[in-house]
């Protein structure tokens, strides 16, 4: 396998680091934009760390199910994992289930010791403090891999990928024809994408092109859950979700059986995080605060059950930065996942992506850029962008 000079270069820098400064250094950041063969470093890096010790235990994780079946996939493709190694959350590895008489998780505790000898956590600005402070309390050697071009957290001051110890930015041989790569390099040192076809089902259209409106309509009119709706505005994120369940047939606005919904506040005890996407199994009011829920998170084994808020889904930003927050804390938010706004969509990624394009006033050009890069990288095969 033949690796670019950077990914050479980052290769030497955790091996020496593997061998001789992870007692002192005891974890490491890598960067590296979309294309830049990450995955492809780490399946190198994993057979030399096998050369070096073949009963290395190492335990792949990220922050959510979803993303953690997704790396499970790519390091299966790569031919990374060993028969010892686990794929997983990072809440599933250092977290034990606590339950109550009939056998219901009803909450989560922190596990005396992990059987890894060494942690590689991917999708690593997704990691918040708290969770950070229990996975590096075990004193395992950790390395965190991410993507540094993306927006930061939303809340918080906490970023693993800020400033990481090594980088990539060599866009991979492999990925230099695809044309979501080449849009994420345009986005990304420029904030600009012009419109046109940039290949099958890559598109960004005009304001007065007379195809974009009956796509619209037509992305409405047949949304999938292969398929993430993407915006600035929170005004326009709830117009995107009214009309996709008006056009699926939801008559009440209310949240019902069936609906699409996403996460708005971590809870480390229910297992449930920022930005998690989930499908309502049932739902019922227990009074003009909260409904009781039961919702099946996208990549999750379990059902979460609990009390969501019903505020929440008539509210234009998330209850948690309110005044109202002391009144919100014994129960989670939630909102409809149809459409969301950027911030919400990291971590994620999906088959189709379609993006309107919203530029905030205040927002300076490296914060647009970053803006539009994240929601470029959050599509696999297809991109429609509409210009607005």
């Amino acid at each position: 396998m033949t690796l670019s000079p950077d990914q050479e270069l980052a290769l030497k820098r955790l091996l020496e680091w593997y061998k001789q400064d992870k007692d002192v250094m005891r974890f490491v950041t890598l960067g590296g934009y979309a294309g830049t063969g990450k995955t492809t470093l780490l399946a190198v890096l994993r057979t030399e760390l096998a050369a070096l010790n073949k009963s290395l235990r190492v335990g792949f994780v990220s922050y959510t199910g979803k993303a953690a079946r997704v790396l499970k996939t790519k390091l299966k493709e790569e031919k990374i994992l060993f028969p010892q190694d686990t794929v997983g959350t990072i809440h599933s590895l250092i977290y034990s289930p606590v339950t109550n008489d009939r056998d219901e998780i009803v909450g989560w505790k922190i596990k005396e010791k992990v059987d890894r000898d060494l942690i590689i956590v991917d999708e690593g600005s997704m990691v918040d403090g708290q969770i950070w402070k229990h996975l590096i309390s075990y004193g395992k050697p950790i390395i965190v891999v991410g993507d540094h071009g993306q927006l930061p957290p939303i809340a918080g001051n906490f970023n693993l990928m800020q400033k990481p110890d090594l980088l990539l930015s060599e866009i991979h041989r492999q990925e230099q024809e695809n044309p979501i790569i080449a849009l994420s390099v345009d986005a990304r040192e420029t904030g600009i994408i012009q419109p046109g076809k940039y290949g099958p089902g890559v598109v960004k259209y005009a304001l007065d092109d007379p195809d974009a409106a009956d796509l619209m309509n037509e992305i409405i009119s047949n949304y999938r859950e292969d398929t993430l709706i993407l915006c600035g505005y929170n005004s326009t994120r709830r117009k995107l979700n009214a009309a996709i369940r008006a056009a699926h047939g939801f008559e009440s606005p209310h949240p019902m059986s069936g609906d699409r919904v996403i996460c708005l506040r971590n809870n480390h005890r229910m297992n449930i995080f920022n930005g998690m996407l989930g499908t309502i199994d049932s739902i019922e009011k227990t009074d003009d605060d909260w409904y009781r829920a039961e919702i099946m998170m996208d990549g999750e084994e379990k059902a979460y059950k609990g009390l969501i808020s019903v505020k929440q889904f008539e509210s234009d930003k998330a209850l948690n930065y309110t005044e109202n927050r002391a009144l919100i804390m014994h129960g989670d938010l939630f909102d409809f996942g149809y459409a969301l706004t950027v911030h919400k969509a990291q971590g994620s990624q999906a088959r189709r992506v379609v993006l309107f394009e919203e530029r905030f006033k205040q927002m300076t050009e490296e914060e647009w850029k970053r803006w539009l890069y994240t929601a470029v990288t959050r599509a696999e095969e297809e991109l429609y962008i509409f210009a607005r």
